[in-house]
């Protein structure tokens, strides 16, 4: 008999005539969910086949709190903590702290709640902090937060291509900030996640399979990777604009609009799901890391040396590195048409 959290037990179905049938519930499981007769329980049917039983009344949302202590905590570690609890989901986290640390716990706090969305300072006492999460998880679509890194990247890498033709250099000027609303999206979805598979009820809501969110986690981090190179090739682009503009150069630069290309075709197919149109650029990409690879191999061997060559080197290997982040970006969307295929055929049937 199942007694607790993890046990299980092997109950057979009763026939109650009229072709209904009834299966008991444990009595530790009813008692411990303070559940009474004629109480009403959600009854969900898995992909899978199994059925989910939950009680109506956790529908009702219940706040996740977590408490720190500065004494307890390594120094100079909060924000961490700070982060950890925002993506595992609370929505109360409480800090202790003595009056010396307060001046420093301030800066760590501002500057968690630059890095995240939705939490405000709600409490500040003498050695007290409270933070709580004001953003309902099912608020925003997990779609609409992709959407959204995406253009941030997008936008990067016009503006990179705009400066590289000779536009001034200040449109740059404003990267890490968009860096940082990527980082901060990020952030917000594997929040999102990790609830989502607490919680079926926010996968409800969110219109979200637990496999899809996982590889929506997946999806995310590849923007905020591509986002860091684009900042890097922002950066060299800003500071070595005449150097990569060398006319004996032929700046890897130029493969950046086909990256591009590529890339928005993938988010397209966030939606459609075409599997020939997600290989078709994930080819196309994979064709311009060889280019790429081919093109530092005949800078090494070339027996003029330029400042220029070792700021192509480093971007080079960014536009490299944005292919990649692409292709495992192309590959989360082939794993979840995948996923979404599969036949569940009982063995032998």
């Amino acid at each position: 008999m199942a007694s607790g959290p993890g046990d299980t037990s092997i109950r057979k179905i009763q026939s109650t005539g009229g072709g209904t049938f009834t299966l008991s519930l444990p009595k530790q499981w009813v008692t411990s969910q303070h559940l009474k007769t004629s109480n009403s329980i959600r009854i969900d049917w898995r992909p899978s086949g199994a059925l989910r039983l939950t009680p109506l009344e956790q529908d009702k949302r219940t706040l996740r709190t977590i408490s720190f202590d500065l004494e307890c905590l390594p120094d100079d570690s909060l924000f961490d903590h700070l982060m950890g609890a925002y993506i595992a989901g609370a929505d109360v986290i409480r800090i202790r702290h003595n009056s010396k640390d307060k001046r420093q716990s301030n800066q760590e706090i501002r500057r968690f709640l630059r890095a995240t969305r939705g939490f405000e300072l709600y409490v500040e006492e003498e050695q007290l902090f409270e933070l709580h999460c004001l953003l309902n998880t099912s608020d925003m679509p997990i779609t609409s937060s992709l959407n959204r890194m995406y253009l941030q990247l997008s936008s990067a890498i016009r503006d990179i291509l705009s400066v590289f033709g000779g536009d001034d250099p200040t449109f740059l000027d404003d990267l890490e900030e968009r860096e940082s609303e990527v980082d901060a999206l990020l952030h917000l979805i594997e929040r999102q996640v990790r609830l989502l598979i607490d919680n079926y009820s926010i996968a409800t809501k969110l219109n979200m399979t637990r496999i899809q969110s996982l590889e929506s986690g997946n999806l995310a981090r590849s923007l905020e990777r591509m986002m860091d190179h684009a900042v890097l090739i922002g950066e060299n682009v800003q500071e070595h604009s005449s150097e990569l503009g060398h006319k004996e150069n032929e700046s890897s630069i130029k493969n950046l609009g086909e990256w591009q290309n590529a890339l928005k075709e993938l988010m397209i197919n966030i939606r459609l799901r075409d599997a020939t149109r997600i290989e078709e650029a994930r080819t196309h990409l994979k064709k311009i890391q060889n280019d790429l690879k081919e093109h530092e191999r005949n800078l090494f061997q070339s027996e003029k040396k330029h400042s220029w060559m070792l700021v192509e080197l480093s971007v080079s290997e960014s536009i490299r590195r944005l292919c990649a982040y692409a292709r495992d970006f192309g590959e989360s969307l082939i794993n979840m048409n995948a996923y979404k295929g599969i036949r569940r055929d009982r063995e032998g049937v």
